[in-house]
């Protein structure tokens, strides 16, 4: 049976939007280096590489990539995005990802997303992505060491509709989880 154009166009406005939100892996510690160009470790990298590769054999994949400008977060970002086979140079960059925002700042960036990205991946830095993940659920009480991966589903058709405390929580996935 083929699906017609019209149902396929509303099959896919139908359907929820994810956020994964991801700590930076781990990196360097801070005084090897200025912050903002700190490396990560071999560590982090093979924390990155699992984590990304679980990803893709559940099936989770990246329609948009979006990472603080730091080394270590955009580090993280290219391991995940090699992973997904997501185009590297088409990572975005968002300055405040490392300087910092609003949760409604977040918000507003997310309803910015054009209606055919389904799910796009974030990379930032605590205490940033903690705080914007607390506030996008209705209930998170997990801390998030490095390279910690969250899903968060909002049960929306379009980016403008997305809020505080209106995702629920589909994952959530740290290095020790693969030790």
């Amino acid at each position: 049976m083929k699906i017609s154009s019209e149902v396929f166009e509303n099959l896919q406005l139908n359907q929820m939007k994810r956020v994964v939100i991801v700590r930076h892996a781990k990196a360097v510690p801070y005084g090897y280096d200025e912050d903002f160009n700190r490396k990560l470790r071999d560590r982090g990298k093979n924390d990155a590489n699992q984590i990304s590769s679980k990803l893709v054999e559940d099936g989770i994949k990246a329609d948009l990539i979006i990472s603080s400008p730091a080394k270590r977060a955009f580090k993280t970002a290219k391991i995940y995005a090699k992973n997904f086979k997501y185009p590297v140079n088409t990572i975005q960059t968002e300055e405040e990802l490392y300087e910092g925002m609003t949760t409604q700042e977040f918000v507003d960036l997310l309803r910015e997303i054009p209606e055919e990205i389904q799910t796009v991946f974030v990379f930032g830095h605590n205490p940033l992505v903690y705080h914007l993940t607390n506030n996008l659920v209705k209930l998170f009480n997990s801390d998030m060491p490095t390279c910690s991966t969250v899903g968060l589903d909002f049960d929306v058709s379009s980016w403008k509709d997305v809020s505080a405390r209106g995702g629920d929580l589909a994952f959530h996935l740290m290095p020790r989880m693969f030790k």
